[in-house]
């Protein structure tokens, strides 16, 4: 996994301070830098066994080997391994990446929601790509899927909440997402309030909830290895088939 380059531009942080000049920094500053330097070059990754991924045995189409290695990570002990990463992007090109469920893989693509209104909706309305990435770390593996996202309609995206948790509805209740929250304690009372309501209406209309289906264009599996030779086979879609490629670690 790439290191991330260290940014030397002077962005001003929320709030519209500055970053302190060198004379203000605090004396003890290098030392907790270089305990956090430590700390890093300390922690160790892939001491266990790892399985083993022989590329040529894989099948034509990527579907069987995502739902294959998501079931082994499961069985593997791998807390919420249908939990991923989603990037997308605003109409300027701006980034944003955060964590949410996998509601489903199949024939259409990756299932994933969310209200129409929160941050990542906006986003897919003006730029409708998305790249996905899964990382079991006690099998060492890694899943990034990148395509391009449609909306279900109203019915698919209702049905979608109402096969979830009486949690899920309530959260999707309380709905607003991404928009600035005056208190815990408002959040609070909007969920208490949710929460009952999901009790009481379990079919309660969250108009907008909204389901999408990212439709793969490159799929890449990614097995790790403890002396670094690591495997990754990458499948591209194109002129209505899927072709494999083997790329360097």
């Amino acid at each position: 996994m790439a290191e991330h380059p260290t940014h030397h531009d002077a962005a001003r942080p929320a709030g519209g301070g500055t970053r302190p000049a060198d004379s203000d920094v605090r004396p003890d500053a290098d030392d907790d830098a270089r305990a956090f330097r430590e700390l890093l070059r300390g922690l160790r990754v892939w001491e266990a066994e790892l399985p083993a991924f022989d590329p040529a045995r894989a099948p034509a189409e990527p579907l069987p080997l995502f739902r294959r290695w998501l079931r082994e990570a499961a069985e593997a002990g791998v807390p919420e391994p249908h939990t991923m990463t989603l990037a997308t992007a605003d109409a300027a090109g701006d980034p944003s990446v955060r964590t949410l469920m996998l509601h489903d893989a199949d024939e259409r693509g990756w299932h994933f929601a969310s209200h129409r209104g929160s941050r990542k909706g906006r986003e897919l309305a003006a730029r409708p790509r998305a790249a996905l990435g899964f990382y079991w770390a006690a099998v060492g593996r890694q899943v990034r899927i990148r395509g391009t996202v449609t909306a279900a309609g109203p019915e698919e995206s209702a049905a979608d909440l109402y096969r979830r948790s009486p949690g899920a509805l309530a959260a999707a209740l309380v709905g607003r997402q991404s928009e600035v929250l005056g208190s815990t304690g408002e959040l609070a009372r909007a969920s208490d309030a949710a929460w009952e309501r999901a009790r009481r209406e379990p079919d309660a209309p969250v108009p907008s909830w909204t389901l999408y289906v990212l439709r793969a264009e490159e799929v890449e599996f990614f097995q790790g290895d403890a002396r670094r030779r690591h495997v990754r086979l990458n499948y591209r879609y194109g002129g209505g088939c899927w072709r494999r490629e083997l790329l360097w670690p």
